[in-house]
């Protein structure tokens, strides 16, 4: 039989704040969707026409207090991630619900408990991006932040934790038979009895198994740690790049890693972050781009640029036409260290000005795209096809225009090239992935009893814990 073309993966990346992008000030720009459930529910629908397989909230669990970042930037107020996709949920088929829900400041029994909730009131699309805390400690009984590594050591456990609680009954384990007044069948479930570090959890989960065997596990860390973290765990992964050798050499380290964990390659999704602004031709995808930038306010975006990549300098307070005056030794970073390196390399490898800085980037650092429907195709193609990326995770520059415009210009195109699909392949957001479903470690399925999964499970791959099966070759990342 004739193996399916390979196509890319589109996810939306969403803050759950009032606005999308860095020009909240644009006249097109909703300024409102962190009160008004109806923008979200807009935005999803119009993202599920596209056929999108994902929308990602980013989340944090602080507020800057930062005078200039407070008084001029709209990270908050912001939605509860889960919450609204809750909500989502309901206003949606088809998309993929996927929340960053930190391992640092959360515990793990709430969040398997919620994600497995979520996964059966969206009928199996709910995704969990595993992420440490960039900061918070201050509203968790904390004078300071966890110190990265140790936030990556607890980030191994929480995880460790969720998925044994996850597979702690089999999905028959609630017969509720009406004749024999047998509601729970006790050998079909389990205690976890975790014993850790950093957790001492007994379990089982009050919560069914969920739909899917486990939500899709996201992850968007790229230091070390991160990296590591998403070669064991991670199954759509969100990164930054802005060259593509960079890229291509974190797509060929992070699946390589994964073998030595009894995990195939192909079934780990990396999406680099793209900001695409679309014009039917260049020189109005240009205007739409000037225009989005004579509505931002240049100061407060590098200000944000610069703390939030940790880069030691005041971007704000100089000259446009001014190079970039990075230091010889920037300070290390307790927050995004991937980050931080990116900008970093990136300002030493160019030399550009302040205006080059503040043009090629958004504020979070990641790659801008102005053009038309047939060169951001172009130039998603050769990411997609050398090796680079299995797709993008799309950072619209404003909101409902911006996601409109994608979704009516270019998903067209690349759906012309035979890169994306034309309509959903499954009802779960693994089948659309093509990633498969966990089979529970503990209990297999009896073949005579009804099944409440959505599928039979394929044989496993691994259980994606520190008892990995044996490794497969390097040849299976070809």
């Amino acid at each position: 039989m004739t193996q399916p073309a390979r196509q890319l993966r589109l996810g939306a990346y969403m803050s759950g704040s009032a606005v999308q992008g860095d020009s909240w000030r644009h006249p097109d720009t909703d300024t409102d969707a962190d009160s008004q459930f109806a923008r979200y529910r807009h935005y999803a629908q119009e993202l599920e026409r596209g056929c999108f397989d994902a929308l990602f909230f980013f989340d944090n669990l602080f507020m800057s207090t930062d005078p200039v970042a407070l008084a001029h930037s709209p990270g908050a107020p912001r939605w509860d991630p889960v919450v609204l996709l809750a909500g989502l949920a309901g206003a949606t088929k088809h998309i993929g619900l996927v929340a960053s829900v930190s391992t640092t400041y959360s515990e793990p029994y709430n969040v398997a408990r919620a994600f497995a909730s979520l996964d059966h009131l969206s009928g199996g699309r709910a995704g969990w991006n595993l992420v440490t805390s960039t900061g918070g400690g201050e509203n968790f009984n904390r004078d300071d932040h966890v110190d990265h590594a140790l936030r990556y050591e607890r980030a191994n456990e929480f995880y460790d934790v969720v998925t044994g609680l996850w597979d702690s009954h089999a999905d028959d384990a609630f017969p509720r038979n009406k004749t024999t007044g047998q509601w729970a069948d006790p050998s079909r479930i389990r205690t976890l009895d975790h014993r850790g570090k950093h957790f001492r959890v007994r379990g089982p989960l009050s919560a069914p198994r969920p739909v899917q065997g486990w939500p899709v596990i996201a992850q968007a860390g790229s230091s070390e740690a991160g990296r590591e973290l998403a070669a064991r765990a991670g199954e759509l992964l969100y990164t930054a790049a802005q060259d593509i050798e960079d890229a291509r050499a974190f797509y060929a380290d992070v699946k390589t890693r994964a073998l030595r964990y009894g995990r195939r390659p192909e079934h780990i999704v990396i999406l680099p972050g793209v900001s695409p602004i679309v014009g039917r031709t260049q020189a109005e995808a240009q205007e739409i781009y000037d225009s989005l930038l004579a509505h931002r306010d240049p100061a407060v975006v590098l200000h944000a640029l610069a703390n939030y990549a940790s880069l030691g300098i005041d971007l704000g307070s100089l000259p446009l036409d001014a190079k970039v005056p990075l230091p010889e030794h920037v300070p290390e970073t307790n927050s995004h260290k991937s980050r931080q390196k990116l900008l970093v390399d990136w300002i030493r490898r160019e030399q550009p000005t302040v205006r080059e800085l503040y043009t090629r980037f958004t504020a979070g650092g990641h790659r801008v795209l102005v053009g038309t429907p047939e060169s951001i195709a172009d130039d998603f193609q050769h990411w997609f096809e050398t090796g680079a990326a299995d797709g993008f995770n799309i950072m619209f520059p404003s909101a409902p225009a911006g996601i409109t415009s994608f979704v009516d210009l270019v998903v067209p195109e690349l759906q012309r090239r035979g890169l994306f699909r034309t309509r959903y392949e499954g009802r779960t957001l693994r089948e659309n992935l093509g990633v498969p479903v966990v089979p529970n470690r503990h209990f297999a399925a009896r073949p005579t009893s009804p099944a409440s999964s959505p599928a039979t499970p394929p044989q496993p791959e691994n259980q994606q814990s520190l008892q990995t099966q044996p490794a497969l070759t390097t040849a299976a990342i070809a």
